[in-house]
C-alpha cells in the first residue's frame, strides 16, 4: 500500500502524491497548528545520536527551519569525552582549508585556532566539540551547518516534541530505557522519529524480531502509533550536498502525513507509508547483504557480472525472509529495492565487505570502526542466522520436501555468518 501527502495541484505518481510546496515557515506553522503549539510555546526537535545520518538528518532541518529561533529549537545529542585522534584531526584541517566557505565561517567564530593546534598536536579535540562546528566524526570530509549540541541526555529529550532517534540499532533499546527516566511526569507523549536500520532477535515465548521502533514503544511506553520510522535509497553525506534523494517514512497515518510535508525538500523527497515493519525489517536487511556485496566486489575485482549474480541471489533470500517475518509484507519493489540497490553500492556496510575481503582491517576491531561509526550489518548478520535456526520455524525445503530450519534456505546469510561471527 503506498501513502500520500497533500499537493496544492493534486498530481498523482506510483508512490503517491508529490507537494510544490516549498514554503518552510508556512509548513513549520501547519505542523505547529497540529501539535497543538501556542504562539509563544517554542517546537522542540532533538536528534539523539550523532552518526553521519543522525547528524545530516539534524543539520538538514537546521538549514531549512533554524532560522525562525521563535517557533522552532532544533537540538542535537551527543555523548561527550569522545576524543578525536591526531590522524583524524589532521584530515579534518586539510578538509577545512579546502572548502573556502568553511574555512571563512570558523575564522568569522572564533574557531579556526582550535584546529591549528589539534593539527600540529596541540591539543586535543573532541566529537561534541567538532559537531558545534559542523563536523560529524563519522562523516569528516562532509561539512554540515553548525549544530546546536547537547552533551547531557536528560537536558536534551526531557521536553523534546520531536525526538528523532540516530542511534544505531544496538544501542537504541539502552539509550530510551535511560530517556523513559525523564519523561515519567510528561502529560503529553512525544512524537519519535526512527531512523535505525537493524534488528534484535527475541526467542521466547517464540521466535520473533525486534525492531528499533518496537525497542523505543517498549522501552518508553510511548503509544506505537507515535513511533515512526525513516528510511530510503540513500547516502548521507550525498543528501546534504542536495543530490535528489528520496525517503519513505513510515507509521500510523495520523503522524506520517504531516511530517512527511514537514520533512520533505526540493531536493529530498519524503513519501508516506503505512507498512512499517516491512520497511525495517528490510533496512536490516540490506546491511546484512552490504557487506557481502562488498566482498564480491572486492573478491572480483569489480566484476559486473559477478556482482549481478549476487544482487539476484541476495534479493531472492531477502523476499523469502522478509515474506517468513512479516505479516502481508509490502513487494520488493521501488523505493524498498532502489534502498537495497543504493546500499549495496556504497556506504559502510559494503566498504567493510571490502575491506575484510581485502584483508585491510581485522575482524578483531569488532564492528565499531573509527572514521565510519557502527557497522549495523555484522549485528544484523547475527540476529537473522540465530533467529531464522530456531525449528519452529521450519519450513519445507523445495527438493526433499522435509522440513527444515529456514536459515538452510539461505546459503549467503549462512556464509556471512561463518565468515562474521563464527570466524
Amino acid at each position: 500500500m503506498v501513502g500520500s501527502i497533500e499537493v496544492d495541484d493534486h498530481r498523482v505518481y506510483s508512490n503517491g502524491r508529490v507537494q510544490n510546496y516549498n514554503g518552510f515557515e508556512e509548513k513549520l506553522d501547519d505542523l505547529r497548528r497540529f501539535l497543538g503549539k501556542g504562539d509563544d510555546d517554542v517546537l522542540r526537535i532533538v536528534s539523539v545520536g550523532a552518526g553521519a545520518w543522525g547528524s545530516v538528518f539534524a543539520a538538514l532541518l537546521q538549514d531549512s527551519y533554524g532560522k525562525f529561533r521563535d517557533k522552532v529549537q532544533i537540538r542535537i545529542w551527543r555523548r561527550p569525552g569522545k576524543a578525536v585522534d591526531r590522524a583524524t584531526a589532521e584530515h579534518l584541517f586539510e578538509v577545512i582549508n579546502s572548502r573556502e566557505d568553511v574555512l571563512r565561517r570558523l575564522i568569522r567564530r572564533c574557531a579556526y585556532l582550535k584546529y591549528v593546534e589539534a593539527r600540529l598536536g596541540d591539543r586535543t579535540l573532541y566529537a561534541d566539540e567538532i559537531l558545534k562546528d559542523g563536523f560529524c566524526l563519522n562523516m569528516i570530509e562532509t561539512p554540515l551547518c553548525p549544530l546546536k549540541v547537547v552533551t547531557n541526555l536528560q537536558e536534551a529529550v526531557w521536553d523534546a516534541d520531536i525526538v528523532v532517534n540516530g542511534l544505531p540499532s544496538t544501542e537504541t533499546q539502552e539509550v530510551f530505557e535511560e530517556i523513559s527516566k525523564y519523561w515519567k511526569e510528561r502529560i503529553t507523549m512525544p512524537i519519535i522519529i526512527s531512523l535505525a536500520k537493524g534488528i534484535e532477535a527475541e526467542l521466547d515465548p517464540a521466535p520473533h524480531i525486534i525492531t528499533p521502533t518496537q525497542m523505543i514503544n517498549r522501552a518508553t511506553g510511548v503509544p506505537i502509533e507515535n513511533v515512526l520510522y525513516l528510511g530510503g535509497p540513500n547516502i548521507a553525506s550525498e543528501i546534504y550536498n542536495k543530490e535528489y534523494a528520496n525517503a519513505r517514512i513510515c507509521g500510523a497515518e495520523k503522524w506520517r502525513v504531516p511530517l512527511a510535508k514537514f520533512l520533505r525538500q526540493p531536493h529530498f523527497i519524503v513519501w508516506d507509508n503505512s507498512d512499517l515493519v516491512t520497511h525495517e525489517v528490510m533496512g536490516g536487511l540490506k546491511n546484512v547483504y552490504a557487506i557481502g556485496a562488498g566482498m564480491i566486489a572486492a573478491l572480483t575485482n569489480e566484476s559486473a557480472t559477478s556482482k549481478s549474480v549476487y544482487f539476484a541471489h541476495c534479493t531472492s533470500e531477502m523476499i523469502f525472509i522478509t515474506h517468513l517475518l512479516a505479516e502481508e509484507p509490502e513487494k520488493l519493489a521501488g523505493p524498498l529495492l532502489a534502498d537495497t540497490y543504493v546500499t549495496l553500492l556504497k556506504g559502510r556496510n559494503a566498504w567493510y565487505g571490502q575491506m575484510i575481503a581485502k584483508g585491510e582491517l581485522s575482524l578483531d576491531l569488532g564492528d565499531s570502526i573509527s572514521g565510519k561509526g557502527t557497522i549495523q550489518g555484522v549485528s544484523a548478520v547475527g540476529a537473522f542466522y540465530q533467529l531464522l535456526s530456531q525449528s519452529s520455524l521450519n519450513v519445507l525445503h523445495p527438493d526433499g520436501k522435509k522440513p527444515v530450519a529456514p536459515v538452510e534456505l539461505c546459503p549467503i546469510l549462512k556464509m556471512l555468518y561463518k565468515i562474521l561471527i563464527s570466524r
